[in-house]
């Protein structure tokens, strides 16, 4: 882990912060306890929840740098923060969907644990005050938040990287049922942003089909700090550290 020196509060959301540093491309990302859900009219504190979330994800974003996807990770700088490139992030969140769960079944009257015949992308306004709504390419398009050449390269970004994390996860032994990426740029390249956690990824165990992944915090469903504990061991333990 390096010793990089924290500055100014550059923002807060609702489960990180971000910090800047002596060099103005490169930023510090704090993993916080909160969880929420539902626009943040849940809220709670999970201790350790926010030590799990960047643990997993520096390794996931490891394996993925490894597989020469660009991503925005650089190295841990202590057990719950991470030194990554400062984008310009777009306001499109990308959803991969292999497997029905959440908002597709209720929008589709698809059942949940259908697997699907293909995945699925879908693009999300990243708006709490709106709901993050749906949009198509039309809506992004008029908005202003993307030009298509954008559009294309993460798309064929967030296929890729589900392929790579289907796999890897199979290693671990869980379902990548479904997951959300976002990405920014930074002179004009794009890179994968944010996080790839519990928080942002539906994770079903292969065998009981139970859930290990942010559904247990809202649905009541308990066990969230052992789940994500128990996420993060096989995580180590595929990536063989």
């Amino acid at each position: 882990m390096t010793d990089v020196s924290k500055k100014d509060l550059l923002y807060e959301g609702k489960a990180k912060r971000i910090y800047a540093t002596d060099d103005p491309q490169l930023v510090v990302q704090e993993f916080k306890d909160d969880a929420t859900a539902f626009d943040g009219e849940k809220h709670e504190l999970i201790s350790g929840k926010g030590y799990c979330n960047a643990q997993i994800a520096g390794l996931l974003f490891a394996h993925l740098n490894e597989l020469k996807i660009p991503t925005h990770f650089k190295e841990m700088v202590n057990d719950n923060s991470m030194l990554i490139v400062h984008l310009d992030m777009l306001r499109v969140e990308f959803v991969v969907r292999n497997v029905a769960a959440g908002s597709i079944s209720k929008r589709l009257g698809f059942p949940e644990g259908k697997k699907l015949a293909q995945p699925i992308v879908e693009y999300y306004y990243k708006e709490d005050a709106l709901h993050d709504p749906m949009l198509n390419r039309n809506h992004i398009y008029v908005m202003g938040l993307s030009d298509a050449k954008t559009m294309d390269e993460c798309e064929g970004l967030s296929l890729k990287i589900n392929e790579l994390l289907t796999d890897f996860f199979k290693r671990c032994g869980l379902r990548l049922v479904d997951f959300k990426l976002e990405f920014g740029t930074q002179e004009g390249k794009v890179y994968l942003g944010d996080e790839i956690s519990p928080d942002t990824c539906r994770l079903w165990d292969m065998e009981t089909d139970e859930k290990l992944d942010k559904d247990r915090f809202r649905r009541d469903l308990g066990g969230v700090a052992e789940m994500y504990q128990e996420v993060l061991r096989r995580v180590r333990e595929a990536a063989g550290v």
